[in-house]
C-alpha cells in the first residue's frame, strides 16, 4: 500500500509539473514582456538558458605558472615527446628564470680560477728518504780514505780486509714527497665551490670550453624577426641574425605614391642596416610660380547611387591528379674476374597516376590510381629477359555514414603487359597480357581513423581470375596454375575481403607506404586466407633521386608451383604427373630511383 501511494504522489507531481510548465509557456508566448515571471521560472529550474556564455579567464603570472606546471607533467600526455607539450615546458622555463642575456652575461664573466682545483690534489702524497752525493765544498775539500769511508752507510761500507781502490764520493739522506696512489674524487676547501667534487683534473677548464660552445651557437643559431611596414601598410618580414648576410628589397613610398629602393639587412647582431640602391640620385623640382588662371574641371559624382556590383563566380574543384615516376637503372661490367661472375645491366620504371575525388555537400569521395611497374635485366650469358611486369588500378567509392566510417564499394584489377617465362625454359610462356587477369569486387565500411590509414571491411566480395588463351597453341597458357580448371577459363570466388592502406613517415625524408589485402573463399577452403602484401620504402636522397625497397609477398592457396627434389628432379605423385603445390611467392628490389612528380 505503501509503494501504491507514493506511486500516486509522485504521479501528482509529475503531472502538476506538467501542467505549470505548460501554462507557463502559454503565459510566456502571451506576455512575453512579462520579464519577471520568466525569472521566477528559470530560478525554479523549469526553464533553462540553453546559451551558456564562456566566462572570462583572469590569471596573473603565478597562478599561470602553477596551472601550466601542472598540465605539463608526464601523466596528462599520451605521448611525453608531443610538441605541444615541448612548447609549454618551455614556455614554463622561461617565465621562471632568468632571461638569457643575462645568463649569458654571467657565464662569460664567472670567475672561472675559483672553481679550479690543482693537479696534485688528485694524488695520495707520502715521504720517502733516498741518498744523494753531498757536492757541497766542505765535503770536497776532504782527504783520504778513512774519511770517505766513515761517511759511506752501512749498505756502502767495504767489507773487512778489503781494500779501496779508489776514493768514495761522500753521501747523505734526503726525504722527497712521492706520488703512491691517485684519489677518484676530489674536492675544495673552499666555501664558494659549487660542486661536490671533481672526478678529473682540469674539469674547470673543460665546463667553461663546453659553456663557450653552447654560447657562440646559441648566439649563431637564435634569430628574431622585424617587421618593417609603410604607408600602404604592407609587412616585409626581416630576421635578425649576426651570422646572416641576407639583404631583402623594400620599396620606400611616400604620400604620392612615389618609391625608392632601399635594401635592408643585418650587418651584425642586434644591428639593421639600411643601403641605398645603386644609380638613385635625389634631386628636388624647382619651385614654380602660381598661375591663377589655370583650372581643373570637376566631374561631380551621384553619391546617392549605388555601384554596379560585379558578381565572382567560384567554381568547385572536386578532382585532384597527380602522378609519381620512379626510374632505376643499374650496371655492373666484368672483364677477366678470376672469382666468377659475369656483366649485367637492369632497368626498370614504375608510374602512377592518382585521381581523387572529393564532393563534400554529397559527402562522396573517391580514391583511384593506375600503376605500371616494369623492368628488364640484361646479361652476358642470357641475355635480355624480363624480371618485373605488374598493371594494376584500384577504385574506391564512398559515402560517409557516421563517425570515421564510410559505406564503401571498392573495384581491383591487376594483368601484365607482356609475355612471362618460367627460366631457362624460354619457349613456353607462363603469363601474358589479360592472361591471367585478376579482378576483385567488394561492397562494405571503410574505417579511416586518421588521414595516414585506411582499413575497408568488404563481407560481400566476389573475386575473379581469367585466363582466355588456353588453346592448344605453343603461346597458350596453363590456366591450372592460377587455379583453373583444365575445362575453365574463368575461376568465380566469392567471399570477404579485407583491405589495409598505411602510409606513415618515421623519420624526416623517410616514407613507408603498406599495402595489405586479404581474401577468402566462403565455399571452398575458408581457411585458406589470400595474401597480398606490399611494401615500399622510400628515403629521399635530394628531391629528385631516392632510394627505394620495395617487397611484395602474396600467397594464394589456389596459385601452384611444381615440386622438386633436392636434385632439382620432378617429383611425381600417385598419377604419375608431377606434384604441384601453393607456396609463398616474394619479390624483392633495392636500388636507387629518380623521381618525377607531376
Amino acid at each position: 500500500m505503501m509503494g501504491i501511494r507514493a506511486l500516486l504522489i509522485s504521479g501528482i507531481i509529475l503531472l502538476s509539473s506538467l501542467s505549470a510548465v505548460i501554462s507557463a509557456q502559454d503565459r510566456i508566448a502571451q506576455a512575453p514582456a512579462d520579464k519577471a515571471f520568466i525569472d521566477s521560472l528559470s530560478k525554479a529550474g523549469i526553464i533553462r538558458d540553453t546559451l551558456i556564455r564562456r566566462t572570462d579567464v583572469s590569471l596573473n603570472r603565478e597562478e599561470a605558472v602553477r596551472y601550466l606546471q601542472k598540465w605539463i607533467q608526464p601523466y596528462a600526455w599520451k605521448n611525453w615527446h608531443d610538441p605541444f607539450r615541448s612548447v609549454l615546458v618551455q614556455l614554463v622555463f622561461e617565465a621562471t628564470h632568468q632571461p638569457f642575456d643575462s645568463a649569458e652575461y654571467y657565464i662569460r664573466n664567472y670567475p672561472w680560477d675559483s672553481i679550479s682545483v690543482p693537479r696534485e690534489k688528485f694524488f695520495i702524497w707520502e715521504p720517502a728518504k733516498i741518498k744523494i752525493i753531498d757536492r757541497s765544498p766542505s765535503r770536497d775539500t776532504l782527504r783520504g780514505e778513512e774519511q770517505a769511508a766513515a761517511a759511506l752507510s752501512d749498505s756502502l761500507r767495504p767489507k773487512q780486509g778489503e781494500a779501496l781502490k779508489q776514493p768514495f764520493p761522500a753521501v747523505k739522506d734526503t726525504t722527497i714527497m712521492v706520488a703512491i696512489d691517485t684519489l677518484k674524487e676530489v674536492t675544495s676547501s673552499s666555501g664558494s665551490f659549487p660542486f661536490r667534487f671533481y672526478r678529473y683534473p682540469f674539469q674547470s677548464d673543460s665546463i667553461r670550453a663546453a659553456a663557450k660552445v653552447l654560447l657562440d651557437y646559441l648566439a649563431a643559431r637564435d634569430s628574431m624577426i622585424v617587421k618593417i611596414t609603410g604607408i600602404s601598410g604592407k609587412e616585409t618580414p626581416i630576421w635578425l641574425n649576426s651570422r646572416s648576410d641576407m639583404m631583402i628589397r623594400y620599396w620606400l613610398k611616400n604620400d604620392l605614391d612615389d618609391s625608392v629602393t632601399v635594401w635592408v639587412g643585418n650587418p651584425a647582431k642586434n644591428t639593421i642596416g639600411l643601403y641605398l640602391e645603386n644609380g638613385v640620385v635625389f634631386r628636388r623640382p624647382a619651385m614654380q610660380g602660381n598661375i591663377s588662371r589655370a583650372k581643373i574641371d570637376v566631374e561631380t559624382q551621384n553619391r546617392n547611387k549605388l555601384l554596379d556590383i560585379h558578381k565572382i563566380i567560384t567554381k568547385t574543384q572536386y578532382w585532384r591528379f597527380h602522378t609519381e615516376s620512379a626510374f632505376a637503372l643499374s650496371q655492373g661490367y666484368l672483364s677477366n674476374w678470376v672469382k666468377g661472375g659475369e656483366s649485367s645491366i637492369s632497368t626498370s620504371v614504375d608510374m602512377t597516376a592518382y585521381a581523387d575525388y572529393d564532393n563534400k555537400p554529397m559527402l562522396l569521395s573517391s580514391n583511384n590510381y593506375i600503376r605500371l611497374k616494369y623492368g628488364l635485366i640484361a646479361t652476358t650469358s642470357d641475355g635480355l629477359r624480363k624480371n618485373l611486369d605488374l598493371l594494376e588500378t584500384n577504385s574506391k567509392l564512398n559515402h560517409k555514414a557516421f563517425g570515421k566510417f564510410d559505406f564503401s564499394a571498392v573495384l581491383l584489377f591487376k594483368t601484365q603487359l607482356s609475355k612471362g617465362y618460367n627460366y631457362p625454359n624460354d619457349s613456353v610462356p607462363v603469363s601474358k597480357f589479360m592472361n591471367p587477369a585478376m579482378m576483385t569486387l567488394g561492397i562494405g565500411l571503410d574505417y579511416k581513423p586518421n588521414k595516414h590509414t585506411s582499413i575497408n571491411f568488404s563481407p560481400l566480395s566476389y573475386k575473379l581470375t581469367l585466363v582466355t588463351d588456353t588453346g592448344r597453341t605453343a603461346s597458350h597458357i596453363d590456366q591450372t596454375l592460377y587455379g583453373i580448371p583444365k575445362n575453365r577459363r574463368a575461376l568465380h570466388e566469392p567471399g570477404l575481403s579485407l583491405i589495409v592502406a598505411h602510409d606513415f613517415t618515421p623519420i624526416k625524408n623517410m616514407n613507408i607506404t603498406n599495402r595489405l589485402q586479404l581474401f577468402t573463399n566462403y565455399i571452398h577452403n575458408p581457411q585458406n586466407i589470400d595474401v597480398d602484401w606490399e611494401m615500399i620504402l622510400t628515403a629521399n636522397i635530394n628531391w629528385f633521386t631516392d632510394v627505394r625497397l620495395n617487397t611484395h609477398l602474396i600467397y594464394d592457396d589456389d596459385t601452384k608451383t611444381p615440386v622438386f627434389n633436392r636434385n632439382k628432379e620432378p617429383v611425381l605423385g600417385p598419377d604419375g604427373l608431377q606434384k604441384k603445390t601453393a607456396r609463398a611467392q616474394f619479390k624483392e628490389i633495392l636500388g636507387f630511383s629518380f623521381i618525377f612528380r607531376f
